[in-house]
């Protein structure tokens, strides 16, 4: 049944195109993850006209990228249940990593299947190419689609377009494009511990988000754990189990065996530039104070390094062992989840100068986008002005839910993980 899904909807692209034929393919091969695909031409003509992939998902729909010979984007829908009137366009809004929504049409060719048409060059099209989760809604449903494969497969179908424009479909090969596994961001460093000698074990930080004992942290905090444990500051530590992660956006839930006492709230509307912010966190664990540290600064920037705007920048001071910590507005609201710094090293031996209070944390967008998939409930909080609390208030709530996260990693795991960590 997959394969007739793809053929309608690799014919169908020029179907929205206004060619008055078929598509023929595909020519080559794209194979990345469960995206299968590659170039098309005109059935008639024999003409290239672009290359595509598709992949399905649990939802069942089937869903398709493709990129056309002359640069354009398009996107398609298929689901075997829907009925569909051909040639009646509907509003449908995407939504990229927790960012304001894109307000679009999609276009029936099919009555299961829609096409959407991405502008060249658009707002649009770079927030999907950085995008690691979707969300489609449209006649009141909600869709969402993991997009962690798409860094390796908007390459391969660019590839495969140049390629074949270059060289004809006749000598069309396999298009993935071979990449280095994706870093952090360039020029940053997790603010995760270094590794503590030969005891086996490394410390970040985590905070309730469920009344059923889950906790959020880093997923580099925990990537390479045999046993993980957490403890509020003065209690004796539990024994946590790892529920799901998402390497991709650096985030990993995990479950106590029992529930806690007090759950952090999590802020739904968007915090602003220049915001204050509270990061609380353990850093330089066994190093420094056995408690927590409390930090404060403001939001600097609601982007991280090269436009990431999965990530907030902000001036808080944050050091290794901070990472998975709660990042607070000032009415005690998690607007974040403590990430990654500058690396002033490297920065100072290309410029010269050293960079001071450059900081990074994840957005509430994606962490809420990583819950919602994980079906756990968390509270949530709305900003209000007049709810401003002391520094020291926001602390001192935070203490019933902000744990020391230890775990013990094995030898092969811990010489495996990236530098930094």
């Amino acid at each position: 049944m997959r394969g007739a899904i793809w053929t309608v909807v690799a014919a169908a692209w020029l179907i929205v195109s206004a060619t008055p034929s078929h598509a023929r393919g595909p020519y080559g091969s794209i194979s990345v993850g469960n995206w299968k695909g590659g170039a098309y031409t005109n059935d008639q003509s024999g003409a290239f006209t672009h290359c595509a992939a598709g992949s399905s998902y649990q939802s069942g729909i089937y869903f398709m990228v493709s990129i056309g010979a002359n640069g354009s984007w398009r996107l398609g829908f298929s689901h075997e249940s829907w009925r569909l009137t051909p040639g009646e366009a509907f509003p449908l809004a995407l939504t990229f990593d927790g960012q304001p929504a894109f307000n679009v049409y999609g276009m029936p060719i099919g009555a299961q299947l829609v096409s959407v048409e991405l502008p060249v060059n658009s707002a649009l099209v770079n927030q999907f190419r950085k995008a690691r989760q979707m969300t489609a809604f449209a006649q009141g449903q909600l869709f969402q689609f993991n997009l962690n494969q798409t860094a390796q497969l908007l390459p391969a179908l660019l590839n495969c377009v140049m390629s074949v424009k270059k060289n004809g479909v006749a000598n069309a090969g396999e298009f993935a494009v071979t990449a280095k596994p994706a870093a952090a961001p360039p020029q940053a460093a997790s603010a995760a511990p270094p590794k503590q000698g030969k005891s086996g074990t490394q410390t970040g930080t985590g905070f309730v988000v469920s009344s059923n004992g889950h906790v959020v942290t880093n997923h580099h905090v925990i990537d390479g754990c045999g046993e993980i444990t957490g403890n509020l500051s003065g209690e004796a530590p539990v024994k946590l189990r790892l529920v799901s992660a998402d390497e991709t956006n650096d985030l990993a839930l995990l479950q106590a065996p029992s529930p806690f006492k007090d759950v952090a709230s999590i802020r739904q509307n968007a915090i602003q530039v220049g915001n204050g912010v509270v990061a609380i966190g353990f850093p330089y664990h066994g190093l420094l104070t056995s408690d927590f540290t409390v930090t404060t600064g403001i939001v600097s920037s609601l982007s991280g390094i090269v436009n990431d705007t999965r990530f907030l920048q902000i001036s808080a001071a944050v050091q290794p062992g901070n990472s998975g910590g709660p990042l607070f507005d000032l009415t005690g609201a998690v607007v974040g989840v403590v990430a990654a710094k500058l690396d002033a090293v490297k920065v100072a031996r290309a410029t010269g100068t050293i960079p001071e209070n450059i900081n990074f944390a994840i957005k509430t967008g994606a962490l809420r986008d990583f819950l919602d998939n994980s079906a756990v409930a968390y509270r949530t909080a709305e900003w209000r002005d007049e709810m401003k609390k002391e520094t020291a208030e926001i602390a001192k709530n935070a203490r019933g839910y902000t744990l020391l996260i230890t775990c013990t990693v094995n030898e092969q795991s811990a010489s495996a993980k990236r530098p930094g960590n």
